[in-house]
């Protein structure tokens, strides 16, 4: 073998063993991105599943929050309904319980009315009769009076379309009855600041 031909020799081994470093080399390099390439697969269905895990609690926690207000609602529309009618309940016992307070305290002014009556068919004495429905009339004003119901004062004071009601107008018998009112033909009366009649009255002018 000549020198020439054991150059060459030498250089083709050389080349098989370079190519051979070379395919180890990229087999390892595969090796090593096969290997990055499950741990990252790996790390991904982790976080995916941590994703999901998280997701799904949340949601069961607005569920749970979601049936607790519901829950809530329901016992709060349920308690005002119930206080709507209980409400409603008292209030029409006690419209009913006022007349019939009422009606029970009127009725011994009623006796003396009946007392009245009996004692004008079978009276002689006119001074009894008077008596008799002064006490009437006493006991009826303070019926009306322990209620908060008073009489509007008219004679003498100024004419006041919030109190009076002029039936008619005449002259004034006096220069400083002009515009005050004279006479009064139905008294008028208020339950404390509320005016439950007009006084009907006839007005100087």
């Amino acid at each position: 073998m000549t020198n020439k031909d054991s150059h060459k020799e030498k250089k083709k081994n050389e080349d098989i063993k370079q190519t051979q470093e070379d395919v180890k080399k990229q087999k390892t390099s595969d090796k090593k991105s096969t290997s990055s390439k499950t741990t990252k697969e790996t790390k991904s269905k982790k976080t995916n599943s941590k994703t999901k895990h998280t997701c799904e609690k949340k949601l069961k926690e607005a569920n749970n929050k979601y049936n607790e207000l519901d829950d809530k609602y329901l016992r709060l529309v349920a308690e005002y309904d119930n206080y709507r009618k209980r409400t409603l309940k008292e209030r029409m016992e006690l419209i009913q319980t006022a007349g019939e307070d009422t009606l029970i305290n009127f009725l011994p002014i009623m006796d003396n009315i009946d007392r009245a009556k009996k004692s004008v068919d079978d009276a002689k004495d006119i001074d009894a009769i008077k008596e008799g429905i002064n006490l009437i009339y006493k006991h009826i004003f303070d019926f009306l009076t322990e209620r908060g119901i008073k009489e509007i004062e008219a004679v003498g004071e100024p004419f006041d379309t919030d109190l009076h009601e002029a039936l008619t107008k005449i002259t004034a018998p006096e220069e400083d009855l002009k515009g005050k009112v004279i006479d009064v033909i139905e008294k008028g009366y208020k339950l404390k600041d509320k005016v439950l009649r007009y006084a009907k009255v006839v007005v100087g002018e």
